[in-house]
């Protein structure tokens, strides 16, 4: 079976069961569906492009920094309020809706870590759900993350419990962290937490399948397994993908089922391969890239300067004469699409790496 005979599978946005299904066959067949970080068009279509090429279905996310970067950062974004953040996230959401059927492949469109602070956005955002199903009868988003992991366990789960309760009329997808991912990301800063605390345990893990579980089936966990955003030293922090086998066993043999949950693996940057490869075998169904295609955007830029900067030192004179111009070199469409190709490339390898590839 392929994830296209998935009941409803389409180009464009998938939201609901469809988008449900699709994660049900990656877990059934040890795949993971990449989810990329966007920051304006030009990433979202370096994306699209990806999954267009391998034919593959991919998921395009927005954090609360890069949803107001992409409505712009001459607009107000007030503590408490975050308008532009939402502004962004549902424009964002929209352009996607828009833009992507056009690539011939279902994609998710998703919102990332949502920490207590910022509720305000995640509420927005939510409002343009309710008020696109009402229209539609399916949300804006396919699904949403709310990350609570700074609070206590209990909070953090009563919190995901509200808000999955508000979801579920919409058959809307809730991630939630149970743990914490240590580094920096998006402006928060766990790069100082006690190691111990990127670990989850089983029962932390079974907690969240207590709570949420009457609710939806339509939930994913990120459990700690010693991730961290960014890049790091080999050796700093050790990743540990076996605990997520341990804490399938330990909710299967309670319920009954084998495997029940449905794993993020965050914080996947410069992951090894085996690493990753253990991760999908244990219920891994999702991973996020930021780190590695911010870089991929930005060497595509670089390696461009490198290789034209006699034509890039002003609007008229390069190596080819003191009067010839050089607006074909600095016009953004020749700069912007080199870093396209480049975070493209990186795209399809993250696809790679989680088995998101045609055999």
């Amino acid at each position: 079976m392929s994830f296209w005979e998935v009941p409803g599978c389409k180009s464009g946005v998938v939201t609901g069961d469809v988008a449900w299904g699709i994660l049900k066959d990656a877990k059934e067949k040890g795949y993971a569906i990449p989810a990329f970080n966007c920051t304006g068009t030009s990433s979202v279509n370096a994306v699209l492009e990806a999954g267009k090429t391998l034919n593959r279905p991919v998921m395009i996310q927005f954090s609360e920094g890069g949803s107001c970067f992409f409505a712009g950062k001459g607009l107000p974004n007030d503590k408490g309020v975050l308008q532009a953040s939402i502004l962004g996230a549902v424009v964002g959401a929209h352009y996607v809706r828009h833009i992507s059927p056009a690539y011939g492949v279902p994609v998710f469109v998703h919102s990332d870590h949502c920490a207590k602070k910022l509720l305000p956005w995640f509420d927005g955002m939510l409002e343009a759900d309710e008020g696109y199903f009402k229209e539609h009868g399916e949300p804006l988003f396919s699904s949403h993350m709310l990350d609570l992991s700074e609070e206590p366990d209990e909070e953090n789960i009563d919190i995901c419990k509200k808000y999955l309760t508000r979801m579920a009329p919409m058959n809307q997808i809730l991630e939630m962290e149970i743990g914490i991912t240590g580094g920096v990301e998006d402006g928060v800063d766990n790069s100082s937490v006690s190691k111990d605390k990127l670990y989850s345990t089983p029962e932390d893990v079974y907690k969240v399948w207590e709570a949420l579980s009457p609710i939806s089936e339509k939930f994913t966990i990120a459990a700690a397994f010693g991730n961290v955003h960014g890049v790091y030293k080999a050796g700093n922090v050790k990743l540990q993908p076996a605990l997520l086998g341990d804490f399938q066993k330990h909710c299967g043999e309670k319920v009954g089922k084998e495997n029940p949950y449905f794993f993020v693996f965050h914080g996947g940057s410069g992951s090894e391969k085996s690493d990753i490869a253990l991760a999908l075998g244990n219920g891994v169904v999702k991973m996020n890239v930021d780190t590695d295609t911010q870089w991929a955007y930005w060497e595509g830029l670089l390696k461009f300067y490198k290789a034209k900067e006699g034509w890039l030192q002003g609007q008229i004179g390069n190596p080819d004469g003191p009067e010839k111009p050089n607006k074909s070199y600095y016009d953004p469409r020749k700069w912007v699409r080199e870093s396209e190709i480049t975070m493209t490339a990186r795209v399809q390898e993250s696809c790679s790496d989680l088995k998101n590839v045609n055999a």
